[in-house]
């Protein structure tokens, strides 16, 4: 892959996250999106795969690790995203209040990036859809391409 490959999937990464800031800042319809610990994590995936395809950027001797380094936030993210859809569609399965909710919120950086990383909402909360899909299945979908993407061109031979 070329440097402007990996520096557009660090912008697409690094735009989702902050889109999700807007919508928790914002809103959207009249109803804020507060984070629930599952979209924390996703957050985290997405920082992650913005940070190893701005490193593979940056750094062309690595920027094979860094390509590998990438594909496991992503897959990660699809893990979590993909439970977050399973969740939202057995509301039943969830309990209400997240006792992982409390483990993230006990970190030093969400004392002092509390606008990006605090977890107030809950998982199975239906929020209104966007461009008819809910936020978690629109965070699966970009998590899929990107590993897909990210896949493909690992293996593509240059």
């Amino acid at each position: 892959m070329k440097k402007s490959h990996y520096l557009l999937l660090s912008l697409l990464s690094f735009g989702l996250v902050a889109f999700a800031v807007v919508l928790q800042q914002v809103g959207y319809q009249g109803v804020s999106f507060l984070p629930c610990p599952l979209c924390v994590l996703q957050r985290v995936g997405y920082l992650g795969v913005a940070i190893s395809c701005l490193l593979a950027a940056g750094i062309p001797p690595l920027r094979k690790w860094f390509h590998s380094l990438a594909i496991l936030p992503a897959g990660y993210g699809v893990a979590v995203a993909g439970h977050h859809v399973w969740l939202l569609s057995h509301p039943s399965e969830s309990c209400g209040i997240d006792p992982l909710e409390t483990w993230i919120n006990q970190f030093q950086f969400v004392q002092n990036l509390p606008w990006l990383f605090k977890a107030d909402g809950l998982c199975s909360a239906k929020l209104p859809a966007i461009l008819g899909l809910q936020v978690p299945e629109w965070s699966l979908l970009w998590f899929v391409a990107l590993t897909l993407v990210l896949l493909v061109t690992f293996f593509k031979k240059p």
